[in-house]
């Protein structure tokens, strides 16, 4: 039973019930008026709030949540309290009553919410897609709690706030009626009362009848007597539909064969005719009598389908289809002719006894519904083909399935069978057997051996660890068998001699033993594989796959296997390729890259082979009749070798290549072989990068007329050839990061779409009047000399991405604070793709100025999600790191992910997160580094030299322990190792409907910073697929442009073989005492005005700051918020203090922060600084409590440290606007100085002197200006540099308790309320206060060396 609304304390009974209202507010006091009686009554204290959607005028509702203040104030006092919006029918356009905020707690039940709203039931809808009617016993508030739990959620506080928050609906929303939408209504069921005319000709007339489409059939029956038997039903399937011009808005509908009927129907407006005729024609179309209703949360089959007795097939998957009742699951027998029928997700429980009746059923999907069991009336499917049972709890099988004699198919995976089930032995048509994602251990080839009928076995996904028999007699039926992501260290088959195809990747093997009489296909990457076995050689095999594992050379069963096609031996210890491999007459496709060759053998006779990779090697030279004899050679990879020349591909005056991909990136060539390469007349892409090239002749370059992608950077050109015009065919060139001064002619080519030029020494563009129409990005960026026109400019305006450096006015002034520490650069290719799905996020100054945030996001194949994490997640970031100091990451991940709404239902992305933090509170590390991600982004760290990851791969291949708990959840893992097909990616953001299998928890990796890290590498999944860690970090190690080294990531990952979308982020790290900032190190930084240190200012404090004496009544909440304690950061704010009165404290960096005082004891207080209203227009319940912000009405409570120093024979002569009536006192010829220090300043654990020389006081600069500029999202960022200085005020009051409170009109519901359960507690916490001040003074008084301290109380 739930409690009462948000009142304090027990009453003996309940208020009256929600009533409509014309205000909101009226009737939300009325629900809380009733509520402060205590316990409820019947209803169980539910307390339903109608809250308008949005409000209008200045009290518009802009607010995360519509939670006031009154109602947080009762959610605070248990976390089993919260609230949930239950809506509406249609909530998009519904009018604002529609939706209400019902207060509850964890026990309260549907029923209680379905009593107070005067609703029979109440629905829930996860992720924008099925809604499901909630069981009476379910309890609403209990559900949102678990879901926040399961999303990674730890503290039941931060559930309780997050429940509040209105766009939760995206993932989680509760309805008080059942949804519909059109489109999916009209798929179901079409319905009305038209004017019908029956055949072709006018011999009959037209009447009013009611007409119905429902699965294959037009039904057509009189208005009146609908039940009585006169009724017509049209068949459609095979039939046509077509519109009749004579008369308008008519359709004509026809059945198939040669006595076809035809019936009229005449509808009243156009877009009704094109619902009918839409949902008409794809019927007719269709080649088989199927209906599918899947995905419409359905509990019961529409009853006009039954008229449809022609259906063969029925897809009612992800329903909620009812066991029993009218049009439940009992009454589907009545289809006499169907065939297959589709139950899977529909939550059943148990296997419906009534499906057993439909005797013509031939296939049964009816997986994922949680069975354990299944009855013993399954036997008498007789006639049943294909049963997928997959992702239930199933443990053995009946035996009267062994009646099942027609079976050729059994899916049983991701179940929990330790054994294969026995009663396959009897199932002696069964051929196909799926028992992926089980808990077997053991294969027991002699228990198969008994099964002589099948030859399909799908293993994937267990424990297995072994492969047992008993017996020496040999398999004869199994030929395919799948036994990916196991835990096998050795394994023979060898008594399987018709085996033709085996998966055994990602395993832990290191020796294999098969059979080769019938072996075609053998699959055994990743692994430890030091010896293959295979015997007789396999004369059949044509796919030979050993990649990733540790073979030192090539199988000799493989030189003579004679129609091998395809040889993947990339990733092992080879030191040499035997002659023979070279010589086969069917090799297609030769893969030896990362291994150890150091030489090819000669080719003697012509090979056909087609595509040869022997990139990562230690290759010097090519054989030179290669391209003389490989004729048909049309990709050719060589890169990152050690090559100084290539071999000719003329014979004679003529060359016969048909080379059409050449990549020799990351080799040692010169000048000399570009004459070589004239010989490739076919060339379409050419990568040359990172080689040691000087020119390029502009005759050869002339002659490769099919160039369509040419990357030469990373050479030493300093100029591109002027016949580059002559390719007409390319659209791609890559030339960053030489010496070219000359912008090549480029932009007179007809088909150039990307044209990268960055980090070369260009000076001016000559451009034609008129760019090509393709061309969609230019990067210009890193050319330091180069000067473009307004002119060029406007022309360049055009394009879709045009990237060059900024003018130096526009660096931020804190740049050049934070870029002694660090510096990035980043590099984005689309690759082979039409779109680019990477985004990237850079902010060398954050928070402070003395901080950073990078990330990388990775959409895979949507754009949408990544520019919006990009756009969004820093903010995200900056109020969570005001709210935590230990979950801030995590917060960070999941916050992002609710509040990427309804793009994040379907879509998802892969981030990484890094987060460099100024931590002064540990003095042995200065900066610190967290770093978090959700899928395959990453992050590296390079340390002295070594590459150090700091990210965790959220795959199913790479995280064994992310595979096991998505097997657990039933979730279907397809061949291709995708969750239910769609990603390979265990944590993302976005993608809620994969829920819970999908995750946005991130993995969090936090560590300090030192002189020995040198770079920080974030790149996507593509990236490092094609370059490991140690790699990345040697190839960019020694440049020090971040940019040039992102860009070079990037190239060697395409020249690599890379097509996908790939980016790269380099951030250069420089932590070391070369950089130190302090003044005290000779460094004279310009104050927030840009005036100069020593410039004087008159001693009178400025009228707008009033913090001198007072702070103004007119400072808005969040002004004052952003001052003092902000909610976003600590940033410099606009209104501020005028610093005169007092000398700028000596700037110290981070490395050097100033040493902590002995005497000082920090001890929160509260200065109340009023406001009538809140400068964004929002009403003081509907603003978002922050921490250390405490609201209540108009009033505003911040919570701040102030602390007066009383320095002997300190005198201030005090200008006269610096008194004020609301800070009365006695005068004190010593002189006060009251110094407020922000509680999230960087320097927040510094203590700064506040005791000063008059004459000092009186040269000071204005240092405590406030700078900061609002975004809409109400965080606060910085505009100029961030010192670190604290807020000072010169004239503190008399009195050793000072407080300060500006003029406010109170309002009686203004009044701060102290709870009652909280009033002893807040005695205790003010008396300990007392004491300890008490204390405080008398140790101050004998230290009389030192300067008198003491703290304000509230």
């Amino acid at each position: 039973m739930g409690e009462a609304g948000p009142g304090p304390g027990p009453g003996p009974g309940a208020g009256p019930g929600p009533r409509e209202a014309q205000e909101p507010e009226e009737d939300e006091a009325a629900a809380l008026a009733g509520a402060r009686g205590g316990r409820a009554g019947p209803r169980g204290g539910i307390r339903v709030l109608k809250r308008n959607a949005k409000r209008t005028g200045s009290r518009s509702c802009q607010s995360r949540s519509r939670v006031g203040s009154r109602e947080r104030t009762w959610l605070k006092g248990d976390v089993g309290r919260g609230c949930v919006y239950v809506y509406g029918r249609d909530s998009a356009a519904a009018a604002p009553s529609d939706l209400r905020l019902v207060l509850c707690t964890v026990d309260t039940q549907a029923s209680e919410i379905c009593d107070g709203e005067g609703r029979k039931n109440l629905f829930l809808q996860l992720h924008g897609d099925l809604v499901r009617r909630l069981e009476p016993t379910e309890k609403p508030l209990q559900i949102v709690y678990d879901y926040l739990a399961g999303l990674g959620f730890d503290d039941p506080l931060r559930m309780q706030e997050e429940a509040t928050n209105s766009d939760l609906s995206c993932m989680i929303r509760f309805y008080s009626e059942k949804p519909y939408q059109v489109e999916q209504l009209d798929r179901v069921l079409l319905s009305g009362v038209y004017n019908v005319r029956k055949g072709k000709t006018q011999l009959h007339k037209w009447a009013e009848r009611s007409v119905t489409l429902c699965g294959t059939c037009l039904i057509v029956s009189s208005v009146k007597d609908s039940h009585a038997g006169k009724m017509h039903i049209l068949p459609l399937i095979g039939g046509k539909v077509e519109e009749i011009k004579r008369r308008q808005y008519t359709l004509a509908f026809t059945s198939a064969g040669a006595q076809a009927q035809t019936y009229h129907i005449s509808f009243e407006t156009l877009a009704e005719c094109q619902r009918w005729h839409r949902q008409a024609s794809t019927i007719v179309s269709m080649r088989f009598s199927m209906v599918d209703l899947s995905c419409y949360s359905l509990e019961e089959v529409p009853e006009h389908l039954f008229y449809s007795q022609d259906i063969t097939y029925l897809n009612l998957r992800h329903n909620f289809m009812r066991t029993s009742g009218a049009g439940s699951l009992d009454s589907l027998y009545r289809f006499s002719q169907l065939k297959s029928l589709n139950l899977s997700h529909n939550r059943l429980g148990e296997f419906p006894v009534s499906l057993c009746e439909i005797s013509t059923l031939t296939e049964l999907n009816i997986s994922c519904n949680g069975l354990h069991y299944l009855p013993s009336q399954i036997g008498k499917l007789l006639n049943l083909q294909t049963f997928w049972l997959d992702g239930n709890f199933l443990t053995s099988l009946p035996e009267e399935m062994g009646n099942l004699q027609q079976l050729s198919c059994l899916g049983l995976s991701f179940n929990n069978f330790c054994e294969l089930p026995a009663i396959c032995e009897k199932l002696v048509t069964l051929d196909k057997l799926a028992l992926a994602g089980n808990l077997l251990e053991t294969l027991d080839l002699t228990v198969l051996n008994r099964m002589s009928h099948i030859k399909s076995v799908d293993l994937r996904l267990n424990n297995l660890k072994r492969a047992a028999t008993d017996t020496l007699e040999g398999n004869k039926s199994v030929a395919y068998m799948d036994l990916r992501d196991n835990q096998m260290t050795d394994l023979d088959l060898s008594s399987l001699v018709s085996l033709e195809q085996l998966h055994c990747e990602r395993n832990k093997l290191r020796e294999l033993t098969l059979s080769g009489f019938s072996l075609r296909a053998l699959y055994a990457n990743s692994n430890c594989l030091t010896a293959v076995n295979i015997y007789p050689v396999p004369g059949l095999l044509t796919c030979l796959e050993l990649s990733h594992n540790q073979l030192q050379c090539v199988p000799d069963w493989a030189c003579e296997a004679k129609k091998l096609e395809v040889l993947d031996m990339s990733y092992n210890l080879l030191l040499e390729l035997p002659s023979r491999i070279l010589r086969s007459l069917s090799l297609r496709k030769l893969m030896v890259g990362h291994n150890r060759l150091q030489s090819l053998p000669p080719l003697l006779e012509h090979i056909p082979l087609e595509v040869l990779d022997l990139q990562h090697n230690l290759l010097t030279k090519l054989p030179e009749t290669l391209f003389v004899k490989a004729l048909n050679l049309r990709y050719l990879n060589a890169s990152a070798n050690s090559l100084e020349s290539l071999p000719s591909a003329f014979t004679g005056e003529e060359s016969l290549s048909m080379l059409q991909l050449l990549y020799l990136t990351n080799n040692n060539l010169t000048d000399q072989c570009i004459p070589v390469l004239v010989g490739h007349p076919n060339l379409r892409i050419l990568h040359l990068a990172n080689n040691n090239l000087q020119t390029f002749p502009a005759s050869k370059l002339s002659k490769l007329e099919h160039l369509e992608e040419l990357n030469l950077s990373g050479n030493k050109l300093k100029t591109i050839p002027t016949t580059v015009a002559n390719c007409k065919l390319l659209h791609t060139l890559i030339a960053h990061s030489n010496e070219i001064s000359i912008f090549p002619e480029i932009l007179h080519l007809p088909r150039i779409q990307f044209v990268d030029l960055s980090c070369n020494e260009l000076t001016e563009i000559l451009i034609p009047e008129a760019l090509p129409g393709a061309l969609q990005e230019l990067d210009l960026s890193g050319n330091t000399n180069l000067v473009l026109e307004h002119k060029t400019l406007d022309i360049f305006s055009h394009i879709t991405t045009l990237k060059i450096d900024a003018k130096p006015s526009l660096v931020p002034a804190d740049s050049a604070l934070t870029s002694a520490f660090w510096s990035h650069g980043v590099a984005e290719l689309a690759g082979q793709r039409n779109k680019l799905c990477v985004s990237s996020l850079a902010l060398g100054s954050f928070a402070e100025g003395v901080e950073a945030v990078y990330g990388m996001f990775d959409g895979d194949k949507n754009e949408e999600l990544p520019r919006l994490l990009q756009c969004t997640m820093a903010d995200v970031l900056l109020e969570e790191v005001q709210q935590s100091d230990t979950m801030f990451m995590s917060n960070t991940f999941l916050v992002s992910h609710r509040k990427l709404g309804m793009a994040g239902q379907k879509l998802g992305s892969s981030a990484v997160l890094c987060y460099i933090r100024n931590e002064v509170a540990d003095p042995a590390s200065n900066f610190s580094l967290t770093v978090a991600n959700v899928g395959t982004c990453q992050a590296v760290l390079c340390r002295s030299g070594k590459a150090v990851p700091l990210s965790k791969v959220f795959s199913l291949e790479q995280c064994s322990e992310e595979a096991r708990r998505v097997k657990g959840q039933k979730a279907i893992i397809t061949e291709d190792n995708k969750v239910n097909g769609v990603t390979c990616c265990t944590r993302m953001l976005g993608c809620t409907y994969l829920h819970p299998w999908i995750l946005p928890k991130p993995h969090v990796n936090s560590i300090p910073l030192t002189v020995q890290d040198e770079l920080l590498l974030l790149g996507n999944k593509a990236l490092w697929e094609h370059l490991s860690y140690a790699e990345a970090v040697s190839a960019v190690q020694h440049l020090h442009d971040p940019l040039a080294a992102a860009k070079k990531l990037c190239t060697l990952a395409q020249s690599y073989g890379c097509q996908d979308n790939v980016g790269a982020m380099v951030v250069c790290l420089n932590i070391s005492e070369d950089n130190c900032t302090c003044e005290m190190h000779g460094l004279t930084l310009a104050g927030p005005g840009g005036f100069s240190a020593t410039t004087t200012k008159p001693a009178t404090p400025s009228c707008s700051s009033g913090i001198a004496s007072e702070f103004s009544s007119e400072l808005s909440a969040s002004e004052v918020s952003s001052e003092v304690g902000s909610t976003a950061s600590d940033e410099h704010s606009a209104v501020g203090l005028d610093g005169s009165l007092l000398p700028r404290q000596e700037r110290r960096c981070s490395l050097h922060p100033v040493p902590p005082s002995s005497i000082f004891q920090r001890q929160p207080s509260s200065a109340t600084f009023s406001s009538n209203q809140s400068d964004n227009g929002l009403d003081s319940d509907d603003e978002q409590p922050v921490e250390g912000v405490m609201t209540n009405g108009s009033k505003v409570e911040v919570e701040v440290d102030i602390h007066c120093c009383k320095g002997k024979g300190l005198e201030l002569e005090r200008p006269a606007a610096e008194y004020s009536s609301s800070a009365p006192g006695p005068e004190d010829d010593s002189g006060l100085v009251l110094i407020i220090r922000r509680q999230n300043s960087v320097n927040s654990n510094i203590v700064q002197r506040g005791v000063k020389e008059k004459c000092e006081l009186q040269k000071s600069l204005s240092t405590c200006c406030l700078y900061g500029k609002k975004l809409s999202n109400g965080s606060i960022v910085p505009l100029e540099e961030s010192l670190n200085l604290i807020e000072v005020a010169t004239e503190a009051p008399k009195k050793k308790t000072g407080y300060f409170a500006a003029p406010s009109q109170m309002e009686p519901e203004d009044q701060f309320v102290v709870p009652p359960d909280l009033e002893e507690e807040v005695k205790e916490q003010m008396k300990q206060h007392q004491d300890d001040r008490a204390d405080q003074e008398l140790k101050e008084e004998h230290a009389a060396p030192l300067p008198e301290e003491f703290d304000t109380a509230l």
